[in-house]
């Protein structure tokens, strides 16, 4: 008989958590506290409840998060990383016209926000900006800002090459962003989503005001 095989076969002996099965919990607990946060604000939401919503005990979040805080900047920092856009992704995006270029950043980037975490992220960033100042800063590095940077450098090559008046790139590309992004999540946020039609017209629209506005004279 293979004893290796065996061996390999048994099942696990009840005892500590794998570190796989330790991460699923851990990523549990962030989900289910941000969920909770937004149900009942900061204030309402005691470490009590989260830990009852994962069936967890209070000393083993205590243990990772050494008060509600923690936890709640955990949560939404976890939030905000998932949102992150790869460059390698932007890249690909990019095919070489402008327009094409620019309304498929604007369709990847609303796509993600009408996502669970985006609506959660979006809300949550809304609601505690003033108590957590440091959230909106990095979700702007962590999210806004590689976006942005990336739409100027197409804009910058498009000036280059003479198919744009030169500019002020950045603020070209944080304009564009608010408008086409910045304006259909809050629309979505009041209850008002937008048909794939409606949302494909808007942002062509959005790229022809901008590449209007920097034709060549």
């Amino acid at each position: 008989m293979d004893t290796t095989s065996n061996e390999r076969n048994r099942p696990r002996a009840a005892g500590r958590p794998t570190q796989e099965q330790a991460r699923a919990r851990q990523l549990e607990l962030l989900d289910a506290a941000l969920d909770l946060f937004l149900e009942h604000g900061y204030e309402q939401t005691t470490v009590e409840m989260i830990a009852a919503r994962v069936r967890m005990a209070k000393r083993t979040v205590y243990a990772r998060y050494t008060d509600k805080a923690a936890l709640f900047l955990a949560a939404t920092r976890r939030a905000i990383e998932a949102q992150a856009v790869p460059r390698e992704t932007l890249e690909n995006l990019d095919n070489g016209d402008l327009a094409e270029t620019l309304a498929a950043v604007a369709r990847l980037r609303i796509d993600q926000a009408m996502t669970t975490n985006g609506r959660r992220l979006h809300r949550i960033l809304a609601l505690e900006n003033l108590r957590f100042p440091e959230l909106f800063t990095l979700s702007n590095t962590v999210n806004t800002g590689p976006v942005v940077t990336f739409v100027a450098e197409v804009l910058d090559r498009a000036a280059a090459a003479g198919r744009i008046t030169t500019t002020d790139t950045d603020l070209a590309a944080r304009a564009f962003m608010s408008m086409v992004v910045g304006t259909q999540v809050r629309s979505i946020e009041a209850g008002r989503v937008p048909s794939a039609e409606q949302l494909d017209q808007r942002v062509l629209f959005m790229v022809r005001l901008l590449l209007d506005g920097l034709h060549p004279r």
